[in-house]
């Protein structure tokens, strides 16, 4: 990656994916094979898979929203820290879960990425999200 100004783009059409269901520009987020270190294990699957998974997830929880409280991009690495909030399609209720992801870049588009999540229910504590993933919160 050249500067910050490319992984804002590349974080800017992420966020469209997850949440307005923008499946079209996941070949302009994620490379061909994506390797995924997750809560399946470790893994690679390659871009038309891992929207496959994206489109179910979304197709179960039309309404899941990542909110971002804190980020940072350096050179070709980005790390989020997030809660994922959906409504429970069973129940109705609210769902949340607390989460934290690094991610390798390559070529401008997602190469491997880390995650850890929290059990669901768990949230961080912060008052307020920020208002997309890559403009931080004030601190004025």
């Amino acid at each position: 990656m050249k500067n910050n100004l490319d992984l804002t783009g590349l974080f800017n059409r992420w966020e469209q994916v997850w949440h307005e269901g923008r499946f079209d520009l996941v070949p302009d987020c994620v490379a061909p094979t994506y390797l995924r270190h997750d809560e399946a294990g470790d893994r690679v699957v390659t871009r038309e898979a891992y929207a496959a998974e994206l489109a179910a997830l979304r197709s179960a929880r039309p309404d899941i929203r990542i909110l971002v409280y804190d980020h940072a991009f350096q050179a070709d690495r980005a790390w989020y820290r997030f809660t994922m909030r959906w409504t429970d399609s069973a129940t109705g209720v609210v769902a949340t879960r607390a989460g934290f992801q690094s991610y390798r870049i390559d070529g401008g588009k997602l190469a491997e990425t880390w995650v850890t999540l929290q059990p669901i229910g768990s949230a961080w504590r912060d008052l307020v999200a920020q208002p997309d993933w890559t403009t931080p919160l004030r601190n004025d």
